[in-house]
């Protein structure tokens, strides 16, 4: 089983977030190593938290983490999109978890131990399998998707994450070199396939092409989606939905849904107001918020991170504006 030591990111402002919320079922769809569902529960004897993670060994141990918060701690290995499901078996264990869940955190990306765990092939550092799933036990590897992926669809994967100068270069060199046993063997091939000269800045060039081959294998942005729009239906009036995104393809489909439910899908123009009946379902608590620079210094991962959070309405009442964090 993996060491799961990991630092929460942008810990304090996560707390302050939900601290209005004394009570209630919290879910904490991205468990890893437990750090914020601690703070959840520490801060708050009313409150019960379900943890959900689709990699195994991080609800392992955040199992053991947690232990002392028997009863008010569950967690379950569960993709976040089946949040639904997860809360249902939740209350048929502990009466205390059902009902409406006041509270939903999302810590996107892939944690410290994984990237440090050259078994689990996320890191083109480390030598390992080319693998990049979040659950070993299921799905396609890395490798095994490079194997069927044609030149087009792989250049396509690689622009729409950032790789836009040498997306279709490097795609060539990736499938040139099939098959692929290692995660070192396909860093190598990315580096020789871009030019020396713009290999002497922006950090490792297989950086963006190892992450968006472990978002499509893991299916992130689509599980992101879909998870967020089954919290929106489930929350409770004034519960709260916080996430960290490390991308700008998560955080775009962040900041997109929290808007439709902000604004209730008016596309009015805003110098003239809402004049299309649009019924706002939400406000912000924290817009958008990056972390300090003092936490960078002290965990440079924490450097791509950015904080937004919303408020489900009541529309049954009447509705004033959030506040901007």
């Amino acid at each position: 089983m993996i060491a799961f030591a990991h630092k929460p990111v942008m810990f304090e402002e996560v707390m302050d977030v939900f601290a209005p919320l004394e009570s209630g079922v919290f879910v904490d769809g991205t468990l890893g190593a437990g750090g914020h569902s601690e703070g959840l529960l520490t801060r708050g004897e009313h409150r019960f938290v379900l943890g959900l993670d689709r990699d195994p060994s991080a609800v392992a141990a955040a199992a053991v983490r947690l232990a002392g918060f028997s009863g008010r701690f569950i967690p379950m290995h569960r993709e976040f999109d089946q949040l639904g499901e997860a809360l249902g078996d939740a209350c048929d264990d502990n009466a205390s978890f059902c009902g409406a869940p006041s509270a939903v955190l999302l810590d996107l990306g892939v944690s410290s131990p994984q990237l440090e765990t050259a078994a689990r092939g996320f890191s083109y550092r480390l030598e390992g399998p080319l693998d990049m799933r979040m659950d070993p036990s299921k799905g396609q590897s890395a490798s095994e998707y490079l194997e069927d992926v044609s030149l087009d669809d792989l250049a396509k994967l690689l622009r729409e994450n950032g790789e836009t100068r040498f997306a279709r270069r490097i795609a060539k060199s990736i499938l040139a070199g099939r098959p692929y046993r290692s995660t070192l063997q396909l860093a190598e091939v990315v580096k020789l396939s871009i030019p020396a000269a713009a290999r002497r800045s922006g950090g490792h060039p297989a950086t963006r092409v190892f992450q968006a081959l472990r978002i499509k294998v893991n299916n992130e942005l689509e599980k992101l989606q879909q998870g967020l729009e089954k919290a929106f239906r489930l929350l409770a009036p004034g519960g709260r939905i916080a996430v960290l995104s490390y991308h700008s393809g998560e955080d775009s489909i962040v900041k997109s849904l929290f808007r439709e439910q902000v604004t209730g899908g008016c596309t009015c123009p805003p110098r003239y107001g809402c004049v299309c009946g649009a019924v706002p379902m939400a406000k912000y608590v924290v817009r958008s918020k990056v972390p300090s620079k003092e936490e960078i210094e002290s965990n440079p991962r924490s450097r791509s991170a950015r904080l937004r959070a919303i408020e489900i309405l009541d529309i049954s009442e009447s509705r004033s504006g959030g506040k901007d964090g």
